[in-house]
């Protein structure tokens, strides 16, 4: 059995040593045959000349080299793609997560004799903003979004081969990777993880989280469009009922409504919920715009691998069978 652990790298520099001696340690205790795949997200540190450095010493390990910062989720679908594992461990390397997780969650897999056994967290971490945020996200994701993702769901994960094969063939370029896990399927198991203190600033901000809730509606659902238009049906039959009152009123006593103070409101109301809804009908707009160009999701500058490699990589697999993946490979 072939093992591939599988980390990005943004602005990891002090972590990645480290990284690097608890991961192979806790791999070392499951088999000799081992590979640790680093994808440098465009890092602006000196994440990459330390990873390089790291492949030098101890040829176990790859570096993928993308050629700018692509986001999270991309980079990890660009390790998962160069992966040559039969079982691929997913993790950040930042160690907010143990890599020693790798040797419970390996023999779970082994004892429920499923593809996937995924983490989440015993108790959400971080401060009332980030907690109140990440509840408002999930909340959000029930509400509007086509898949249930678990609550409090962490990156760090083991999986098969053959549901990694499948997970990659997706090819949008909006990527929400927590929603293609679910909908990749398989047998997937939850295992409770604890979580160390975080040892830098969080890049899943609020900002973020909002951005990633209007990814992940817009890419995996029409349900917003449909609440909508509801709330619009329901606008116009308030306001219709309003007129037949106000006309009612007007015909029985003769009074009329002040109307300035009125129609400022109801300029202002309709002004809003009509930019609404051409902002979300541009939101998907835009999406079918990105998709139909049909753009790589990542473009790789370089890869740093031993020359004999032990396995083929499930990209590489892909792209021998004929399959298109939204990676690209510079020459």
């Amino acid at each position: 059995m072939r093992l591939s652990i599988v980390t990005t790298l943004y602005r990891s520099a002090n972590f990645i040593q480290e990284f690097h001696r608890r991961a192979m340690a806790a791999a070392e205790q499951i088999t000799d045959d081992i590979e640790l795949v680093f994808v440098n997200d465009g890092s602006p540190d000196t994440s990459l000349d330390l990873a390089v450095t790291l492949h030098q010493q101890d040829p176990r390990v790859v570096v993928v080299d993308l050629s700018r910062n692509f986001g999270h989720h991309r980079a990890m679908m660009a390790g998962l793609a160069e992966a040559t594992g039969d079982v691929v461990f997913l993790i950040d390397s930042d160690l907010e997560e143990d890599p020693e997780h790798l040797l419970p969650f390996y023999h779970e897999m082994q004892k429920a004799d499923c593809d996937v056994v995924y983490g989440v967290q015993e108790k959400r971490k971080g401060t009332w903003m980030e907690i109140a945020s990440g509840n408002l996200f999930y909340w959000l994701l029930r509400k509007l979004g086509g898949v249930n993702i678990p609550r409090n769901l962490t990156t760090t994960r083991i999986m098969s081969r053959r549901y990694v094969r499948e997970l990659i063939r997706h090819r949008e370029r909006e990527i929400v990777i927590s929603a293609l896990w679910v909908l990749t399927g398989f047998r997937q198991i939850p295992f409770s993880v604890k979580r160390n203190e975080r040892k830098q600033v969080t890049n899943y901000g609020l900002m973020v989280k909002l951005r990633l809730t209007i990814d992940f509606v817009t890419s995996f659902s029409s349900n917003l469009l449909y609440y909508v238009f509801y709330a619009g049906l329901l606008i116009s039959g308030v306001s219709f009922l309003a007129m037949i009152y106000f006309v009612t009123k007007f015909a029985t006593t003769g009074q009329i409504l002040a109307g300035w103070t009125s129609l400022i409101a109801s300029i202002w109301m309709f002004g809003g919920a009509a930019m609404l809804l051409l902002g979300l009908i541009g939101i998907y707009v835009g999406r079918i715009f990105e998709e139909t160009k049909q753009r790589p999701y990542v473009i790789i500058r370089d890869i740093f691998r031993a020359e004999n490699p032990q396995g083929k990589s499930i990209g590489a697999f892909l792209e021998g069978s004929g399959t298109q993946s939204g990676v690209a490979r510079s020459s």
